[in-house]
């Protein structure tokens, strides 16, 4: 007689899968994913654009930053800077790989985002890590501004990138991974131009401004500089909830409110488009 298995078996479609099948896109897409904080925005800080330009540039664009709170939900990022380049040489001097490079860019922008919440530590800033991203929706209802640093925590798992050493996965696609993941309402980059540019202004003064673009266009242009990691808008084509970002002067504050308001106040990049 044969005995009864005691143990419960779950049917699943993906049970014998082996998860880098080409169909299994197909099998696993659904119309049903939920958005977390939907009424959530990110607002990503430029390291090298804002922050390093001191306290004429951050302070003011800070005073902003809890004006809009009173009316908006906002997650804030901030990147690595010039810092987090001067780390980037020692490191490739050094002979480290890519995944190191990557390992130690957190630590830099780990800094920066506990400068700026000391800043605004007395108009409820808390500090954000990953692993207390649970509690998010608890602080935005209680109008608290988290910052958070915008390195995507890949460290050693940095995937290599050919012949360039340092990390294609930065600040950029560090944020908008966060506010698509989170189903957030809004990505908007605070650089220290109007946006997107032909070319870069500092440097050409025909560079012509570009209001709005897709994805897709700006991409088939392979211009050699953009203001935004060519890795964030890769991952734009394939996100669920961020189909569009905006990219704003951080140098005039007074835009955040607008640019959060729903206002094309600088260029926009349409996934869609």
């Amino acid at each position: 007689m044969q005995a009864t298995d005691p143990r419960r078996h779950i049917d699943s479609p993906l049970m014998r899968e082996s998860l880098v099948g080409q169909h299994i896109g197909e099998q696993t897409s659904t119309e049903r994913e939920i958005r977390i904080i939907p009424d959530m925005n990110v607002l990503s800080i430029g390291g090298l654009s804002i922050l390093d330009r001191g306290r004429g540039a951050v302070l003011p664009l800070l005073d902003e930053v809890v004006a809009c709170r009173k009316k908006h939900k906002f997650v804030v990022g901030v990147g690595g800077g010039a810092r987090l380049r001067h780390t980037f040489h020692i490191c490739l001097d050094l002979g480290l790989p890519t995944g190191g490079l990557a390992m130690v860019a957190g630590a830099v922008d780990e800094q920066n985002s506990r400068m700026i919440w000391s800043l605004l530590a007395a108009n409820k800033g808390m500090s954000a890590n990953k692993e207390n991203f649970k509690e998010l929706p608890l602080w935005l209802n209680e109008g608290m501004i988290p910052v958070m640093s915008s390195m995507p925590p890949y460290h050693f798992w940095e995937p290599p990138a050919g012949r360039q050493g340092i990390p294609m996965n930065g600040n950029d696609l560090g944020m908008f991974l966060f506010a698509d993941v989170m189903g957030g309402r809004s990505m908007i980059f605070l650089k220290d131009e109007r946006g997107l540019y032909t070319a870069d202004p500092k440097k050409d003064p025909n560079a012509k401004f570009i209001p709005r673009i897709g994805v897709r266009e700006l991409l088939a242009r392979k211009m050699p500089e953009l203001i935004i990691e060519q890795a964030c808008l890769e991952a734009m084509l394939n996100a669920r909830h961020i189909r569009q970002v905006q990219i704003i002067n951080g140098l005039e504050p007074k835009l955040l409110g607008r640019a959060l308001d729903g206002e094309h106040v600088g260029t926009i990049v349409d996934a869609d488009g």
